[in-house]
């Protein structure tokens, strides 16, 4: 989840206990979420429903605990290993774990590199990279092994 996107080029944004969530979109997919601590800039008048639509079902199963938004077009940038990575991401059940470790082994990898490629996610909460952990404890997220967002990984793992 890196932080060099240009928060202009979000199309609708939402907030959440987490933060505001921001979506873009393009082709009629989901290309990048992002969580943020402050509104982003949005465009103007009309702005792009399916970001809309997507927000709106994020904010509803984060505020409102209804079902995780299961979304079937999402669309991310990455490399063929990343997306391998975020493909079985998405086959983790919502309240259910799998450690780095356990992916590596079914994706013939390592822990390592799953980690990054989970690291590299454009699409958090609807690619649940959360739901990784460390087979000692809970790993990281968003790069960071503290602070706030590791606070948010918490939030997220016990809210499902």
């Amino acid at each position: 989840m890196a932080d060099n996107f240009p928060l202009a080029e979000y199309q609708a944004a939402c907030l959440t206990p987490l933060g505001w969530v921001a979506v873009s979109t393009s082709d009629g997919a989901v290309t990048r979420v992002k969580i943020l601590e402050e509104c982003p800039e949005l465009p103007g008048e009309g702005g792009d429903a399916l970001a809309a639509r997507v927000c709106e079902r994020l904010e509803a199963w984060l505020n409102d605990g209804d079902d995780w938004p299961r979304l079937t077009a999402l669309a991310p940038g990455g490399t063929v290993f990343q997306q391998r990575v975020w493909k079985a991401l998405l086959a983790i059940p919502p309240g259910e774990t799998r450690t780095y470790g356990e992916l590596a082994r079914e994706l013939d990898s390592s822990p390592r590199a799953v980690g990054g490629a989970c690291r590299r996610n454009p699409i958090p909460l609807l690619i649940p990279c959360h739901r990784v952990v460390a087979a000692n404890g809970d790993g990281g997220f968003a790069g960071h092994t503290r602070g706030r967002w590791m606070d948010i990984k918490r939030w997220l793992l016990a809210h499902e």
